[in-house]
């Protein structure tokens, strides 16, 4: 078997140990080196060649920006995952990051109760970016803004931005419908994310803004901190969603919840709905899938196999709200089949 190679650039030993201690439990890496900062960064990965490195952003010399402003743009370079701590400023450099052509990002606790608390995700996040394909970003072009009649919700939360990737990747460019995610994340992670899906994927992706008004075709990310509430809005001859910002208490300690959205939605936009539940923890989604079948909906789980937590998706079958459970591959299929059957509001 061939292994991976790693190579864990970060200013702290002792980050460096645990990232190392991490990724040393799954056989299919190895951790070929570490490096301390930029610099140091800079000649390990042109010595030693690693398949990827996670890069730290606040380093020394040069920081973790300055060496993506080196290494993005050229052919061959590793897969780079920025490892981000949670803090506004964190977040805004992973969004630069994302921006300069990192691959991915993973926030990094600050407590250090909690590191090792992400192994397992660490490792899947690593192990996905390993088996993506090289592609050049997607730019999307301008269209007719058009209002949506049929809405997709998508729940995730630990282990969703990589099922994400290969869930909206796989839409047509022509999915007839507005497309909701709601991926449990810190404040001020859900940006980036969207642009880094935006990069991926053949729709347009934006992290979700007050007053959005839901358009056919378009892919919104919620915003972390807020609920995402869908109200009812009439634009052109169509009933439609707007999207409204709420600071109500965190529901199973998460918010934006799942079921918020899920069930707003479901009161706006009824049968004409598809939701779909990834992977995650905790009970969060299993009472807005509920809601989205009792509007006529539909509601689709993930297969276990496929998740890296099964919690949300069991907590909707926990509700009898399931119609299908689909291995990932053949979720994005099943909604532009269930789109396309649908027959929308607009005159």
């Amino acid at each position: 078997m061939t292994m991976a190679r790693v190579l864990i650039v970060d200013d702290s030993v002792f980050m460096r140990t645990i990232i190392r201690d991490l990724l040393s439990k799954d056989p299919g890496l190895e951790i070929v080196g570490s490096a301390t900062d930029g610099n140091d960064a800079l000649e390990k990965i042109r010595d030693l060649k690693p398949d990827l490195i996670t890069l730290d952003i606040e380093m020394p010399k040069k920081t973790g920006i300055e060496v993506l402003q080196e290494i993005g743009k050229k052919p061959n370079r590793p897969r780079i995952l920025m490892l981000s701590t949670l803090t506004t400023e964190g977040a805004d450099m992973t969004r630069q990051a994302i921006r300069l052509g990192a691959d991915d990002f993973m926030p990094k606790p600050k407590d250090i109760p909690h590191v090792r608390e992400i192994g397992d995700e660490l490792i899947s996040k690593v192990k996905h970016l390993l088996a993506l394909p090289r592609r050049e970003p997607i730019h999307h072009v301008a269209t007719k803004k058009k209002a949506a009649d049929r809405l997709v919700l998508i729940g995730s939360s630990a282990g969703g931005p990589q099922m994400l990737d290969v869930l909206l990747s796989g839409f047509p460019e022509n999915l007839g419908a507005a497309v909701i995610v709601t991926q449990h994340m810190p404040v001020g992670f859900t940006a980036p994310l969207a642009d880094r899906f935006d990069r991926l994927c053949p729709l347009p992706v934006k992290e979700t803004e007050n007053g959005d008004v839901l358009e056919s075709g378009k892919i919104y990310v919620s915003k972390a901190g807020f609920h995402t509430i869908v109200s009812g809005y009439l634009a052109e001859g169509c009933r439609t969603g707007r999207l409204v910002h709420s600071s109500a208490p965190p529901i199973h300690g998460v918010r934006p919840a799942v079921d918020k959205t899920f069930e707003s939605a479901a009161q706006v936009f009824g049968k004409n709905i598809i939701s779909v539940i990834l992977s995650g923890m905790g009970n969060d989604a299993g009472e807005g899938a509920m809601a989205v079948k009792k509007a006529g909906g539909t509601s689709i789980i993930c297969d276990e196999k496929d998740c890296l937590v099964y919690g949300m998706a069991r907590s909707a079958i926990n509700h009898d709200a399931v119609d299908s459970v689909l291995p990932l591959n053949r979720i994005a299929e099943q909604i532009s089949r269930s789109v396309n059957r649908m027959e929308g509001t607009c005159v």
